[in-house]
């Protein structure tokens, strides 16, 4: 990928971040006023209840979908998830839930035309009051950067997803060239924390270098070659 797509997307993901923190503080004061900013966003959103099932949907994913807020609400919006991806989704998606931790995944997803389209999926639970309250996603689309680039490697993708989600944060700042100490302070964890992710990494792949760990990632998807 060229510096210019890279800081490109970086500024997209640091817009969307910034949204999403507003969207969050709304939706803590105001359920109203969360919906109404949630439809506004240019981008699908997604939150669910303590029982995993989706409670609602915004504007940009139901025309996305091109389906009505009853047919995808609860389990519905599944129906969409390409069905060479849908395990793996649905497994990621409630492992996530079930440890009560954030996840970063990507599939795809059926278009109102009938075509499937890479999507991008960014999980976090929510807690009001110290109790657990659900989950809050957004989905971005992510066809342009996958498109004839390569087929994932499923081995690849089993190994990758079988990793704790910040197992996976650490895997991917260190493909894309950070070191232990930089991935660490990228994170916000020590330095002795990101090094034992990094041996747990290569334990669990396998593997006994850095150049290895690279390689899964790129068949996984988790980055670009």
């Amino acid at each position: 990928m060229a510096p210019g797509q890279i800081e490109e997307i970086a500024v997209l993901q640091q817009k969307i971040a910034e949204l999403e923190a507003q969207i969050e503080k709304m939706r803590r004061s105001d359920e109203q006023q969360f919906r109404h900013m949630a439809d506004c966003a240019p981008f699908p959103i997604w939150s669910s209840g303590t029982d995993a099932m989706r409670t609602f949907l915004n504007r940009a994913w139901l025309e996305f979908r091109g389906r009505t807020p009853e047919q995808e609400l609860g389990s519905g919006w599944t129906d969409g998830l390409h069905p060479d991806d849908r395990d793996l989704c649905l497994e990621t998606y409630i492992k996530s839930f079930t440890a009560r931790q954030g996840f970063h995944m990507q599939y795809r997803l059926q278009r109102a035309d009938g075509t499937y389209t890479w999507v991008e999926d960014d999980g976090r639970p929510l807690f009001h009051g110290g109790s657990f309250a659900g989950y809050l996603g957004t989905v971005t689309d992510i066809t342009d950067r996958k498109r004839g680039i390569f087929t994932p490697d499923q081995e690849s993708v089993r190994l990758v997803f079988a990793l704790t989600e910040r197992e996976r944060q650490v895997l991917v700042l260190i493909a894309e060239g950070k070191s232990t100490k930089e991935a660490a302070a990228r994170l916000g964890i020590s330095y002795k924390t990101a090094d034992s992710h990094r041996s747990r990494i290569l334990e669990k792949l396998g593997v006994h270098e850095t150049a290895s760990m690279v390689r899964y990632a790129i068949r996984a998807g988790l980055i670009q070659a």
